[in-house]
């Protein structure tokens, strides 16, 4: 799932979601004593991916629409384990997958091969890295925190046929023991110093209780029954058993589990050591830095990240203000820009028709856009992109704020990074490129939440303004994204006060201490999330500065996007290693 990130103050960005709690490799694999005897790495691959995507139903319910094609069969309704048992083993499962995969010979394995091996090597170091830091994560964050995404999965899982439908009535009746697992884990933070501010704990808490809200008709109730209507395969009886017992689930289940969640949070309030940020803490340092490392697919160092960001800063500064001396009045012309108020669906398929010029034609897909849910508005992203099984790529969902006004260029920008050519077109793409499953189960946050900013800032020139004032609207929203990742970095590395950006900030005109507040407030909620998108938006210029070099008067956008798609998501170290071999003239990505 891909979020559109909630500012709390001026201006919006994006999110991702991954409900997988670990690597949990097949129990089954063990070192090998050669390569001749070793599973072949397809064998190994696809072994992995069954088993990491059938730990977690709501994993694989959103990942495969029909799983008995790829082998997996009798999978366990689950929505996996925060325990501390569950963990340990995570631990010995990740280091037994790491040493099977390092038993392959990495020489005689082809391209795809080999760019799935480095991808997955990456990510299981990434993971070994900070094993023995889980307790300073946080899984109760205001927008991508468990509490606040499992309700907008209940609400979207599918219903192929009847057995999803009681699949799904079996998952939720486990949300209460899932939810005392996560109290479990928060009051093992709390004893362990580490719990999150009173702020945010409020904020917590303020969430649960706005799910709590009309429990008669709750949301969870009306769509499951609005799911229900259009299938056509059951009886008036079935319906209404079905019917029955979700609201059931619902009332005694889910709602419970919230209120459980709302009065342990209570509880703790207090327990927290730390209102700033992670480099306060003992460990906090070194977590970040596993943060930024995670959430951006670079390898550059923190330090030098700051350094990028300030110089992408100052260059789009002095562009803006280079633009606003040549026509005084162009400010004003953006401040009043008003756009002709189409609905979602026809400004995707806009999109679609003016990226044409940059970017490869998608193949034909499916889209619904539906609203965010009125008691969920304050606590969602302002949109959504919800990730399409690998097997039905053809059908897509794109979830939007309802207040979101049309006529806005926030609108506008905002359907680009979830649709057109954003998330959804990213992901329909590398999945046409045929990426294989493995890849489905491995996150990379800065390529996918960079790609959607990237494109975000092209979609400015598709909305058939002046080119100066998309121009200027563009460098003034990445500028303004450039303050807000070095704020991540000031308070999470440096150990920035409030006070500390205030100063920050002043320097750029803005003043405003309550909306400020708001903004350090959410920043410490939610550590280096700021910078997948930001930092993965500046990797990708990079990369496209680094192709114009290499391939002269043989560069095209339209040749650069399709060999980025194709690769799909990694850690840009690996997709400039590969971007030579998927960038050719004739389109063709030589895969052998």
């Amino acid at each position: 799932m891909h979020f559109r990130f909630r500012y709390r103050v001026l201006i919006p960005l994006v999110l991702t979601f991954c409900l997988l709690a670990g690597c949990s490799a097949p129990a089954s694999l063990t070192p090998a004593k050669s390569t001749e005897t070793a599973l072949s790495f397809d064998d190994f691959s696809e072994q992995f991916f069954r088993t990491e995507i059938a730990s977690n139903t709501i994993n694989l319910h959103f990942t495969l629409t029909n799983p008995e094609n790829y082998g997996i069969t009798d999978a366990p309704i689950s929505l996996g384990s925060l325990s501390a048992q569950s963990a340990d083993e995570s631990r010995a499962a990740l280091e037994n997958t790491l040493a099977v995969l390092e038993t392959f010979d990495y020489d005689k394995l082809s391209v795809r091969q080999q760019l799935d091996y480095d991808i997955l090597s990456d990510s299981l170091h990434t993971a070994a890295a900070a094993s023995d830091l889980a307790l300073y994560d946080e899984i109760l964050r205001p927008s991508t925190g468990i509490q606040a995404q499992l309700p907008v999965l209940y609400e979207e899982y599918r219903f192929y046929e009847k057995e999803d439908v009681e699949d799904y009535l079996e998952l939720i009746a486990l949300t209460d023991s899932y939810f005392e697992e996560i109290i479990a884990f928060e009051r093992r933070k709390a004893a362990a110093g580490l719990f999150m501010s009173d702020f945010a704990c409020d904020n917590l808490i303020s969430q649960c209780e706005a799910f709590l809200k009309n429990p008669e008709e709750h949301y969870l109730i009306v769509t499951f029954n609005n799911k229900l209507a259009e299938m056509t395969d059951l009886s008036d009886a079935e319906r209404a058993d079905y019917q029955a017992k979700n609201e059931t689930l619902v009332r005694e289940n889910i709602l419970p589990a919230y209120e459980k969640l709302a009065n342990a949070l209570t509880e703790l309030l207090g327990s927290g050591t730390n209102d700033a940020g992670l480099c306060h803490l003992p460990k906090g340092k070194e977590y970040y830095e596993h943060l930024v490392r995670y959430n951006t697919g670079s390898e550059k160092s923190v330090r030098e990240i700051q350094r990028m960001v300030e110089e992408q800063c100052s260059s789009d500064l002095a562009a803006a203000s280079a633009l606003m001396l040549a026509s005084p009045t162009l400010a004003t012309e953006c401040n009043s820009v008003r756009l002709d108020g189409m609905d979602s669906v026809a400004t995707l398929h806009l999109l679609q028709e003016q990226m044409l010029a940059h970017f490869p034609a998608a193949p034909d897909t499916e889209f619904t856009v539906s609203y965010i849910d009125e008691c969920m508005e304050d606590y969602m992203a302002p949109a959504f992109y919800i990730t399409a099984p690998i097997d039905n790529y053809e059908k897509n969902s794109i979830f939007i704020n309802a207040s979101t006004d049309p006529t806005t260029m926030r609108h506008f920008t905002t359907l680009a990074h979830e649709g057109f050519p954003g998330h959804l077109y990213q992901t329909v793409m590398s999945y046409e490129a045929g990426l294989s499953p493995l890849r489905s189960v491995l996150n990379y946050p800065g390529y996918v939440e960079g790609w959607a900013t990237y494109v975000e800032m092209l979609s400015y020139h598709y909305a058939g303004l002046e080119e100066d004032v998309a121009s200027l609207m563009s460098l003034n929203q990445s500028a303004l994204l450039s303050l807000y990742a070095a704020t991540d970095l000031g308070i999470h590395y440096d150990g920035w006060s409030f006070s500390d950006v205030l100063a920050f900030w002043a320097d750029y005109g803005i003043t405003d201490s309550d909306s400020l507040r708001d903004v350090y407030e959410l920043i410490v909620e939610e550590p280096a999330h700021y910078l997948k998108y930001y930092v993965g938006y500046l990797e990708f210029l990079e990369l496209k500065e680094e192709a114009k070099k290499r391939y002269g008067d043989a560069y095209s956008d339209v040749a650069f996007h399709r060999a980025i798609l194709a690769i799909g998501p990694a850690p840009f170290p690996i997709v400039e290693k590969y971007l030579d071999t998927y960038y050719l003239v004739d389109q063709t990505p030589s895969t052998e």
